[in-house]
């Protein structure tokens, strides 16, 4: 349940903020952490933004993004007020977890279903697009004034967790905040073309390898499956985040109802992420192999190797297939 009341106090009750994102930061994540660090401006608040891993270069050009620091960076620092922004689990901040202990209160701001309130004021909405939406309702309710720059924040975030407007999650609300942003004087066609349209090399050349070993599992062959190994990723000078939205192709196959890429993130480490085309939801899986998301877009980590972990995500996904028939 949203709690903008609940919010609005613990930043009004606040004189220094400590902002956490999630590990392998998005839009969402990222957006909602730079808005709130506008706001808190605003409000006189003195705030600092953390996150475990490096933001990704096409996020580089919102406003503060540069700001943005490594929790062992914090020293000895303590603040008033801890708040994670568009984080499913206590597990998600990752090392931003142990500022927590440098704060007086702790509250959240999160659009997952699967959100368990770990901190002691929680603002949760399962059923919001994106994490944004929320901190729109929230600036507006506390008589924050939306800028362009606040704009630009804000449609980073609820663009990229829409899929540029096209998800199923995409709802009035999402459409209402874009017209607010608009008016703003949000520049959307030169974000857009940052978020969406421009890739580097390294991102090209690491999307043509896993397209090029597609392949199709699963009754029908409705799940497609990709791969990219540690060497993909060196060939082609690429860095994880430019792997981010590779997943996405895999849906765009006439026929394939899901889509699956496995990732060697670290030695012994796969990263999965998982997508599905609506009304297919494939959380309660990500959920059984230890991870977790939204219902058409999540993932989850799992020790081992390609060869060994794949299949049993393939698996996994092809007997939510079975049951849906």
């Amino acid at each position: 349940m949203r709690d903008v009341a609940g919010i609005a106090e613990a930043l009004a009750g606040a004189e220094s903020v400590c902002i956490c994102s999630h590990v392998s930061p998005d839009g969402d994540t990222i957006g909602s952490a730079l808005a709130m660090r506008l706001i808190l401006q605003q409000m006189g608040r003195r705030s600092r933004l953390f996150c475990q891993d490096k933001v990704p270069d096409n996020l580089m050009f919102l406003p503060g993004a540069g700001e943005i620091r490594r929790p062992e960076e914090n020293g000895d620092e303590k603040y008033d007020l801890f708040l994670s922004v568009d984080v499913s689990d206590i597990g998600r901040l990752g090392e931003c977890e142990k500022l927590m202990s440098r704060c007086s209160r702790s509250a959240q701001i999160d659009h997952h279903g699967t959100n368990h309130a770990f901190a002691e004021v929680n603002s949760i909405d399962g059923n919001a697009s994106a994490t944004c939406v929320m901190i729109l309702e929230q600036m507006k309710a506390m008589g924050v004034k939306l800028t362009p720059e606040i704009a630009q924040c804000l449609y980073a975030g609820i663009s990229t967790d829409t899929g540029n407007f096209s998800f199923d999650c995409t709802d009035a609300e999402a459409f209402r905040a874009m017209g607010d942003l608009r008016e703003a004087g949000l520049p959307l066609a030169e974000i857009n073309m940052v978020l969406f349209r421009e890739k580097s090399r390294p991102q090209l050349l690491l999307l043509g390898r896993a397209i090029n070993g597609m392949r199709f599992e699963g009754k029908d062959g409705q799940i497609a499956v990709m791969t990219l190994t540690r060497k993909d990723f060196l060939e082609c000078g690429a860095r994880n985040e430019h792997a981010d939205t590779i997943v996405n192709f895999g849906l765009e196959t006439t026929g394939t109802r899901m889509a699956v890429l496995g990732r060697e993130d670290e030695p012994g480490e796969i990263k999965f992420s998982l997508r599905a085309k609506s009304p297919e939801r494939i959380d309660d899986v990500a959920q059984k192999l230890g991870g977790g998301g939204h219902p058409q877009a999540c993932g989850a980590t799992l020790m081992g190797t390609l060869d060994d972990t794949v299949p049993v995500v393939v698996a996994a996904l092809a007997e939510k297939l079975e049951e849906s028939i």
